[in-house]
């Protein structure tokens, strides 16, 4: 038996992930969570409703940080959104067997990563219930979006990211929907569940047009992945300010989005494991891994942050190289070493298999790669337009109150998402596991 997959029955299988959906066995600790994220995205409603009332004035931007938290969030929920899909994309097309446990939830967790990462650039529109004008819907004046514009590229990018997530996901879940239909007792749930379930019978039939579309899908999923955040990416490659205009940008943004991502996956699954008691089917053999490719994430983004030093001094302009010594000694230095320790330093660690197979270590080290992440999308928006081209134009940007709420908000809601995902459907594949346990004994 390999050992990413649980020494378990089928029976045993399916009742560790439909027994406490369906019994509701949830206590005060999800209750708990449930309410604390609850009075967080109250927060957040309360911010959007100021924000509509005053514009974006009450946020920390300037004439010169035009951008400031709206767009980093932006950034790194897009970010955090990736590793979903590239978990159940690339990994199942290389058939990878551990991923089986993990991937249902990794996929939730990109759809409202993604939901919530839309947000913010309508938020920052200033007129946000214009919005639609990112859209190319008809109209009789035959008036186009400006497709020179990063926003624009942002609309697409998310709205297919978006989608096809959604499409994503919604087929792997089905053979579990089935399974929680017929093994509902209530009415209610039996009639919730076969209408997600769409009519599967587990035919023959069913599962091989289910593989075909789902290998498919798959497939279409690894470029998606990347395309999207080079396009994120792209939104700063392509403008002339110094720092920004480099051609690593795509790349080391694609990266960056699969590095912050895992690292949540991590916080994630740990919560889901201790939570529901799913012990046997996520074991410590998937931190292990998964410990790996943060390992591989910190190494390369080690190499994209030193290959922006070196290209500022081999190309000797005078504006990038002020840039990179202004990141290290001027005002937001600090911040910029802080950064360096959580994204490249500490993550040395899983170098080691104990760090990465002892959860409260994996578990603190990833949370400090999403915080050391957050800092550089803050630092990619904040430290450039502060030290630009023209010093007549020079100017610190520093976060509101409202800058902060609307975070703080977005994670309260974030996790209210997900308490409620954990509370309607499997977050397990039941059937995927089932499978590749049944292809290990094949063998």
């Amino acid at each position: 038996m390999s050992r990413y997959l649980p020494d378990l029955s089928r029976a045993k299988i399916t009742d560790s992930v439909a027994t406490p959906l369906l019994e509701q066995h949830f206590g005060r600790g999800w209750w708990t969570g449930f309410l604390v994220s609850l009075a967080l995205t109250v927060v957040m409603g309360v911010s959007i409703v100021w924000l509509l009332l005053q514009g974006v004035g009450i946020w920390g931007v300037n004439t010169a940080n035009v951008w400031g938290f709206a767009l980093a969030n932006y950034v790194w929920w897009i970010g955090i959104g990736n590793a979903g899909t590239l978990i159940s994309s690339m990994l199942l097309l290389t058939r990878q067997r551990w991923r089986a446990s993990v991937s249902r939830f990794a996929e939730g967790m990109t759809l409202f990563a993604a939901a919530i990462a839309g947000l913010f650039p309508i938020f920052h529109l200033g007129r946000p219930w214009l919005f639609y004008w990112l859209v190319p819907y008809p109209d009789t004046m035959g008036v186009y979006p400006q497709w020179r514009s990063p926003l624009v590229w942002d609309f697409f990018a998310i709205a297919s990211y978006l989608l096809f997530s959604l499409m994503f996901w919604y087929t792997g879940a089905l053979p579990d929907f089935a399974t929680m239909r017929d093994r509902a007792r209530t009415r209610g749930r039996q009639v919730f569940f076969g209408v997600l379930a769409m009519g599967w019978r587990n035919s023959a039939r069913h599962w091989k047009i289910y593989q075909s579309y789902y290998t498919a899908m798959a497939a279409l999923g690894v470029p998606l992945v990347v395309s999207v955040h080079s396009v994120v990416g792209l939104d700063f490659a392509a403008g002339l300010m110094p720092g920004w205009q480099e051609t690593i940008f795509p790349p080391y943004f694609v990266v960056g989005a699969m590095y912050s991502g895992f690292a949540m996956v991590v916080v994630l699954a740990a919560a889901i494991r201790r939570a529901l008691g799913l012990q046997a089917l996520i074991t410590t053999a998937h931190f292990d891994v998964m410990g790996k490719v943060l390992l591989f994430g910190a190494l390369v983004l080690s190499l994209s942050y030193a290959s922006e030093w070196f290209f500022a001094w081999y190309g000797q302009e005078k504006a990038d190289i002020y840039v990179v010594w202004w990141q290290f000694f001027g005002t937001y230095g600090p911040i910029y070493i802080a950064m360096l320790v959580c994204n490249c330093l500490i993550p040395q660690l899983f170098w080691f298999p104990l760090f990465r197979r002892s959860l409260p270590w994996i578990v603190g080290i990833s949370i400090l790669i999403n915080v050391g992440m957050w800092l550089e999308r803050i630092l990619i928006v904040a430290v450039t337009p502060a030290r630009g081209h023209l010093p007549a134009q020079w100017s610190i940007y520093w976060p509101t109150i409202w800058d902060w709420l609307l975070l703080a908000g977005s994670l309260g809601f974030f996790s209210l998402m997900f308490f409620l995902f954990v509370r309607l459907v499997p977050v397990a594949s039941m059937h995927e596991v089932k499978a590749r346990i049944h292809q290990e004994a094949a063998r």
